[in-house]
């Protein structure tokens, strides 16, 4: 028989990042009963896939991703309120340098820039990175591989996952035609959703007046937010194939996987023997 007596794990959790990767991770920690996550991400965010990630909680207020709820915070006041209603906090990154008094237990950098922004191993007890750009013993202590193949979400607690390719994952036979990428550095205006079913050639939006199209046929999976400003070269949207609209509000297998990799690293820590 299982004891009710048990209190339960709940470490405080700061993830880096809060698009689509950082997203699925929270929402995973969120759903095994942790409920002490924190979110932080830049004032403008650079998120494509914005209806399964809480970034847009900073601009709403509040954001939802299947069913878990997140809430904007800007102090350790308002992120402790996200906590006792149950729900996830999320952060201006400089707001959590600034204003914020609370030490993480575990940090999750999901940033996914490529290299290291600024994360140490000594940042928090357990320091966990997702993707290339960390070697673990020395960055951090995990490092989740992101790359899709058979390693995808592998942890590994020696090294480095493999290095950035550049090339997009495959759907339903076709990779680098349905990544949507800025023709131009300026500020992007959209003139389609996400949820939109688009022919190759349709007109997505401009930037500064230069038209950026599907390349493929499907449906809009995610979109830059109108009237951001982009580097050229940036990565804008995704048409899948597929043209399954219900992918646009559901979190992708690759996040969940990688997701579920985080959760196992988290709880081989709290859960190690002492």
């Amino acid at each position: 028989m299982i004891s009710a007596a048990r209190p339960p794990v709940s470490p405080v959790v700061l993830i880096k990042g809060a698009g689509e990767m950082a997203s699925a991770c929270a929402w995973r920690l969120h759903r095994a009963n942790i409920q002490r996550i924190c979110m932080t991400e830049l004032a403008m965010p650079l998120c494509v896939r914005r209806h399964v990630t809480f970034c847009p909680a900073l601009e709403e207020g509040s954001a939802a991703v299947e069913g878990v709820e997140a809430l904007a915070a800007a102090s350790t006041s308002a992120i402790e309120a996200a906590w006792a209603q149950a729900k996830i906090a999320v952060v201006e990154a400089e707001t959590w340098t600034r204003n914020t008094e609370i030490k993480p237990d575990i940090i999750v950098d999901a940033i996914l820039a490529k290299r290291n922004t600024g994360t140490s191993i000594d940042d928090a007890p357990l320091v966990v990175a997702l993707g290339p750009g960390f070697e673990a013993g020395r960055d951090c202590h995990m490092v989740i591989e992101t790359d899709r193949g058979h390693d995808l979400g592998r942890i590994i607690t020696r090294g480095a996952a493999a290095p950035n390719t550049g090339i997009p994952g495959t759907i339903a036979g076709i990779s680098v035609e349905r990544v949507v990428r800025a023709p131009a550095a300026g500020v992007f205006h959209a003139l389609r959703a996400i949820g939109d079913v688009v022919e190759v050639g349709d007109v997505l939006g401009n930037v500064e007046g230069t038209e950026v199209v599907a390349g493929v046929a499907g449906v809009v999976r995610g979109l830059i937010r109108d009237g951001t400003r982009v580097n050229a070269g940036l990565k804008l949207g995704d048409v899948d194939p597929r043209a399954n609209r219900e992918h646009c509000a559901t979190i992708s297998d690759k996040a969940r996987a990688i997701a579920g990799s985080v959760l196992e690293a988290v709880m081989r820590s709290v859960n190690a023997p002492r």
